[in-house]
């Protein structure tokens, strides 16, 4: 798994999903996500913010340590939020 080689957990990955799940969660991590750009995606303190914000919305905790390896991942994977096949491919990497 891609997520695996930036030392994110499996498990921090598998509790994230299951909250995720609820559509009251989801909806508010929707709706920090709504109008994202590319460009926000490859700036590093937008990029850790957005972490912040989500796993407040979704009480998780992060390490600092967490927080970097995910920042690391998001900057790494270069997404773009409108292009579909970006979005298909993280899909497969979390399923």
């Amino acid at each position: 798994m891609g997520y695996q080689q930036y030392g994110i957990s499996p498990q921090l990955v598998e509790r994230i999903k299951l909250k995720m799940k609820n559509p009251a969660m989801k909806e508010r991590v929707k709706g920090l996500l709504d109008g994202i750009t590319k460009q926000d995606l490859q700036n590093g303190p937008k990029v850790q913010r957005l972490v912040k914000s989500i796993g407040s919305q979704l009480h998780e905790k992060f390490t600092p340590t967490e927080e970097e390896q995910i920042v690391r991942f998001v900057l790494s994977q270069r997404i773009d939020p409108n292009n579909t096949f970006h979005l298909i491919k993280l899909w497969g990497m979390f399923r």
